[in-house]
């Protein structure tokens, strides 16, 4: 590990770890440090709070199991006061709190123990899906039409039919953009996956099923009955609005 370089995906990225255990903090400082990441530490609620308050912060690292708040309260509160990206940590046992922390919002999640170069494949990942960036070929064009929405892929902007814009997470946005550039076509999770994670679904990865509900709780007249985002069954999803593009 220590002749291992390379450089970042996004210079002078600031990322916040947020874990009570010194070692682990001390561990991720040194590693993504010398990734060229900077990195701030906080072993609590408080703490993380006081850092977000004082720097602009790209994003948070949150482990789960903290004291007196725990990572998914935490989760909550980041998603409603700050827009930056979340990646959080969870022990083998805690598939469920992974599930309630992406539906939270959190953009993805990493295992305890985890392996130092696939969170930092995963890092760059989340980062990079947070800057706004040319599309690439295969997606949707900037400036797309649907249901009354309109999609401004450069801009990462989403506006209602009523003209109000609509807040999504990385993750959120990543899933629309893909929908977009295949739409009335059946997608697998695995395929989904792919190209929003660049990773395979596992067997009981539940990430997308979690992602594509709160997408529909943005974009449907009534999630429980979607009309955009529909179910295949043992299939995956399709996207079954008309898109204009331009």
């Amino acid at each position: 590990m220590g002749s291992e370089t390379s450089a970042p995906a996004t210079p002078a990225a600031h990322i916040l770890v947020v874990d009570d255990d010194a070692e682990i903090q001390a561990l991720l400082a040194r590693y993504f440090g010398n990734h060229g990441f900077r990195i701030s530490a906080a072993g609590d609620g408080a703490s993380m709070r006081a850092a977000i308050a004082a720097a602009p912060v790209d994003l948070v690292l949150l482990d789960l199991g903290l004291p007196r708040e725990d990572g998914l309260e935490l989760t909550r509160w980041l998603r409603e006061h700050w827009s930056g990206a979340i990646i959080i940590l969870t022990g083998r046992g805690e598939s469920v709190d992974r599930v309630v922390g992406l539906e939270l919002g959190a953009d993805d999640y990493v295992t305890k123990p985890f392996e130092l170069r696939e969170l930092l494949a995963r890092v760059r990942s989340v980062l990079r899906r947070a800057q706004p960036a040319p599309a690439p070929a295969a997606a949707a064009p900037p400036g797309v039409e649907f249901a009354g929405f309109r999609f401004d892929i450069d801009a990462r902007r989403l506006v209602g039919p009523d003209g109000a814009e609509i807040a999504l997470t990385t993750g959120e946005f990543d899933l629309l953009q893909v929908f977009l550039a295949a739409p009335n076509r059946v997608l697998t999770r695995d395929q989904l996956i792919g190209q929003m994670h660049g990773r395979e679904a596992g067997p009981f990865d539940r990430a997308i099923d979690v992602q594509v509900g709160r997408l529909r709780k943005k974009i449907e007249h009534d999630p429980t009955r979607p009309e955009l985002i529909k179910s295949v069954r043992g299939a995956g999803y399709l996207f079954a609005a008309r898109v204009q593009r331009g």
